[in-house]
């Protein structure tokens, strides 16, 4: 069992020092690192740490917020590990995964994550439900109003073609011909 680190700082003004000392502290073998926001995706020190990692071998972070830039993401991260038979270990917070406790902790936070998707995704129906009775639609307002609408017609009526009457109301061409298909009597409902 091989203990791997990795440490994480968002700007080049701050240092991993303090993460790599504790991490060498707690018995780590390699350190992979990396200086970028949390918030970011790519994240090439975290990359090759995974890459790094074989069964039996446990991640060490010194905090939880270094390695997942969410809840949900720390969760699937930790999550992956497990499954490539990988443990996880955060100093801070003492959790270690390979420790019943610690699976225990992991599957809580879990269930939180779970929970919290679950309320977004209720709150999200009852607010269109809610829009819904008042007799609104969510989404974007057109940007083709009837009154732009009309004034292209009018330009249309008159030579312009489809991208010059766009650009005088001030909406692309793309915009205008969905609106211009869409005022358009449906053939199903002409007898």
């Amino acid at each position: 069992m091989a203990l791997i680190g990795y440490a994480r700082v968002s700007t080049a003004e701050q240092d991993t020092a303090l993460q790599t000392d504790a991490l060498r502290k707690a018995g780590c073998e390699r350190i992979f690192d990396d200086t970028v926001s949390g918030a970011k995706s790519d994240r090439p020190g975290l990359t090759a740490a995974l890459a790094f990692l074989r069964d039996g071998d446990v991640l060490v972070v010194w905090r939880l917020d270094r390695l997942g830039r969410s809840l949900p993401h720390l969760i699937e991260v930790v999550s992956t590990l497990e499954a490539r038979g990988v443990g996880f270990r955060s100093l801070t917070e003492n959790i270690d995964t390979t420790t019943p406790g610690g699976r225990l902790i992991f599957h809580v936070f879990g269930a939180l994550g779970q929970f919290e998707r679950d309320l977004i995704r209720d709150r999200a129906k009852a607010g269109l439900a809610a829009a819904a009775a008042r007799r609104r639609k969510g989404g974007r307002k057109p940007v083709v109003t009837d009154d732009k609408l009309k004034r292209a017609r009018e330009h249309l009526a008159n030579g312009l073609n489809v991208r010059e009457a766009a650009a005088r109301i001030k909406v692309s061409k793309t915009a205008l011909y969905a609106a211009l298909k869409a005022s358009q009597p449906s053939r199903s409902s002409i007898p």
